[in-house]
């Protein structure tokens, strides 16, 4: 199947204010969902990533349906691969790269091996993927693309939200997207005035009512 690319993507002004927002942030404001599986990091930790999704999904070995992928995506997108975890090849490296920088695509998760690291590094594209491997890939089978992929343990549909850090990745359904920016803002401002607390000589246990906690549990001081 090749996939589709009439799909529902998030106006960029909530995708711009995602990006201001850190990964561990987006995910506790979802309410404890849509962390990708913690193997998955970025090739430098100075990377970052945010975007709608352009999925797809390649069998293990093969990357003939990631190149078609480049140019199906638009510019704006991050391409979200599920390779099944395989990471014994690398099917996406430097020529991949130049490519999907040349047709604006921001960024690439995949749950897999890439290759030609340090040229992508200095790239600048920032790649989170689950290892690196120098070994090549066939060109022979058809996957899909912009159908609902799962990838590191959670689903991810076409155009939903995506961010990725130095912390991880986590995924966010578009439908769900204002919602979560309303309580990353109210988390921010609630670490705020915790920060400007912890600046009075306050404790977090205090701050937490995490003393309260200890001492319902029987905790005594020695």
């Amino acid at each position: 199947m090749h996939g589709i690319n009439d799909i529902a993507r998030p106006p960029f002004d909530l995708i711009r204010e995602l990006s201001a927002y850190d990964s561990a942030t987006v995910h506790e404001a979802y309410g404890g969902r849509g962390a990708l599986d913690s193997a998955l990091k970025p090739l430098d930790k100075r990377m970052k990533v945010c975007g709608p999704a352009a999925t797809v999904s390649a069998r293990p070995g093969d990357n003939l349906i990631l190149h078609k992928a480049i140019y199906v995506a638009v510019k704006g997108d991050v391409l979200v691969v599920s390779t099944g975890g395989y990471v014994e090849a690398g099917p996406w490296g430097e020529i991949m790269t130049l490519a999907a920088q040349e047709q604006g695509i921001c960024g690439l998760v995949i749950d897999g091996s890439v290759r030609d690291s340090n040229a992508i590094r200095e790239l600048r594209f920032p790649v989170f993927s689950r290892g690196v491997c120098i070994k090549g890939t066939t060109k022979d089978t058809l996957g899909t693309i912009n159908y609902p992929i799962q990838i590191g343990g959670i689903a991810v549909h076409p155009g939903d939200a995506v961010l990725g850090d130095a912390d991880g990745v986590v995924a966010v359904a578009a439908r769900d997207l204002p919602g979560v920016l309303e309580k990353c803002h109210q988390r921010k401002e609630k670490e705020e005035k915790i920060r400007e607390q912890l600046k009075k000589w306050k404790s977090t246990l205090e701050l937490y009512g995490f003393d309260k906690i200890l001492q319902a549990k029987g905790f005594k001081e020695s």
